[in-house]
């Protein structure tokens, strides 16, 4: 009796509906009534009848329409844990967890920022999500409760963990919490906490899938390895580097591009459920993020990229939006898809959403001065790759840094598995519509957040001013560095003979790179002016 009475409450804003439907029945009666005890009317009087008659219909059929609208989305909010934007639409069923657990099957695989940028934007349409993260660099020098602990370099799971999590800035403060304690030094409790799941089930990729039910996660984590494993990488010089936190400065060192990225040991295992998520998967999401250190070591782990290359999902890349210094200075979106083709082979991936480049001027000049540059969308060269490509306006501005955009990544994913569904002839499937009713809300809002003053992206990459902000300043630097070598000479004869052949060395060398770097600006203005 008392869950009858909570339908009368004010919050529940069904009366309204049911005095229209006490109403709209009176005025029927009332019409019916009429036609029954008049003898003779006119047309007045039947005017009138009439009238009565089909508002009273029309109030009747609204008020049981609005009734169970309402009365749907108040078992959306009753069952529904997540926090909504909006729970006076009906629109907001498609919250509802039965429905989410319906949604595609996703991998996304990667690491840092990128990785779990995407995985923020498709939470909101999925709990199928899959996230394969790299772990990596396990020779690093650690503290002594680190070492003590035994705990493996946890960093891109707990981030991922966080961006799964349907509270991200409590996850956060919780994972990442310093611990006080001196026996704790160094440590999370992230640490200690996938530390104890670990030996309380026994597996660490199984103590990490039992967390996203614990911490009240969307989705999972997994990571591609469970052996010790070092990213290496290889130099066009022949330099070999053994640690990946020491590649981007061994590339600036050497002024040597990449040859290759390769990890060591080789004989390693995929861990457990890997491969499984990757043939189930609807979508298999590769980046974006760090290309030598975060995506291409995943497509190493021995059957990773075949069965990759064997799912029927579609095979997505996100490219990054800026080059990154030390690893892809001057990279196109050519090159970027290049370097995995030549480390995963062909087939990877078939489709690649790219950037549209509308971006405030001020940020990517910041960008330029850190030796980052917008990637150069060399678009005919990737379609002779056989490569769909999807150009989207991908970035965002966060804490004054060019980052992706987690809802315009997930649109453009979620609308590849909308079209496929509706070729299919499913519209009125339940993931369709679910699907698709989300989109358009998360475009609209996109629209309304779009940011104004920002510059459209100049493909000619030897424009003058993108190329004397970026490349005038390395050069006033390398001048000055060789000016000041130079002043160091005077005292060559007080200074040791092997410290003076080091300095004779380092000024060759910054002179040659000053050259280098004037003559690439001379050709670069010639350039420019024929244009």
């Amino acid at each position: 009796m008392n869950g009858f009475f909570k339908w009368f409450k004010s919050g529940a804003k069904i009366k309204r509906w049911i005095f229209l439907m006490i109403l709209g029945i009176i005025l029927v009666c009332y019409g019916m009534a009429k036609i029954l005890v008049t003898n003779e009317m006119g047309f007045k009087e039947l005017a009138l009848i009439v009238f009565t008659f089909v508002v009273g219909f029309a109030f009747a059929i609204i008020s049981v329409i609005f009734i169970q609208k309402r009365t749907l989305e108040i078992l959306v909010e009753e069952s529904d844990t997540r926090e909504l934007e909006d729970k006076s639409k009906v629109k907001s069923l498609i919250f509802n967890k039965k429905i989410y657990n319906q949604g595609p099957k996703i991998v996304v695989i990667g690491g840092g920022a990128g990785l779990n940028t995407v995985l923020k934007g498709l939470k909101n349409y999925t709990d199928n999500i899959t996230a394969i993260v790299t772990v990596s660099d396990y020779g690093e020098k650690g503290t002594k409760s680190r070492e003590n602990l035994g705990t493996l370099p946890l960093g891109d799971i707990k981030d991922s963990l966080i961006a799964l999590s349907t509270n991200e800035a409590e996850m956060n403060c919780l994972l990442n919490l310093n611990m006080t304690n001196s026996k704790l030094e160094g440590l999370k409790f992230g640490d200690i906490y996938l530390t104890a799941m670990r030996e309380a089930v026994g597996d660490f990729s199984m103590s990490i899938q039992e967390s996203s039910k614990i911490l009240n996660m969307v989705g999972k984590v997994l990571p591609v390895t469970l052996d010790k494993i070092k990213i290496c990488a290889e130099l066009e010089d022949g330099t070999v580097v053994e640690s990946k936190d020491k590649i981007p400065e061994m590339v600036s060192q050497r002024i040597s591009k990449i040859s290759r990225i390769y990890i060591s040991p080789t004989n390693i295992r995929v861990a457990p459920g890997v491969i499984e998520a990757i043939k189930e998967a609807d979508a298999i999401v590769i980046g974006p993020g760090s290309l030598y250190t975060n995506v291409i070591p995943n497509l190493l782990i021995p059957g990773v990229s075949k069965a990759i290359k064997e799912a029927a999902g579609f095979k997505i890349y996100v490219s990054n939006i800026m080059t990154e210094y030390g690893q892809t200075d001057d990279y196109t979106l050519y090159d970027h898809i290049k370097a995995i083709i030549d480390h995963a082979g062909k087939g990877i991936f078939d489709y690649c959403i790219y950037d549209t480049g509308e971006i405030v001027p001020e940020y990517i000049r910041q960008y330029n001065k850190e030796g980052a540059d917008l990637v150069e969308q060399d678009v005919s060269k990737v379609k002779e790759l056989g490569i769909k490509l999807i150009q989207r306006n991908l970035s965002t501005i966060e804490n004054g840094k060019i980052r992706h955009n987690p809802d315009a990544i997930a649109t453009s994913i979620i609308q590849l598995i909308c079209d496929d569904l509706k070729f299919r002839d499913m519209q009125n499937d339940t993931q369709f519509i679910m699907l698709d009713s989300k989109i358009k809300d998360t475009k609209k809002k996109m629209k309304q957040n779009k940011p104004r003053n920002v510059k459209k992206r100049n493909n000619n990459k030897h424009s003058n001013s993108k190329f004397f902000e970026k490349y005038n300043d390395r050069i006033q630097s390398i001048q000055e560095s060789t000016h000041l070598k130079s002043q160091l000479l005077k005292k060559k004869q007080n200074v040791p003979s092997k410290e003076a052949g080091k300095i004779d060395k380092m000024t060759q060398m910054n002179k040659e790179r000053a050259k280098k770097m004037e003559d690439t600006l001379r050709k670069m203005k010639n350039a420019s002016r024929k244009e």
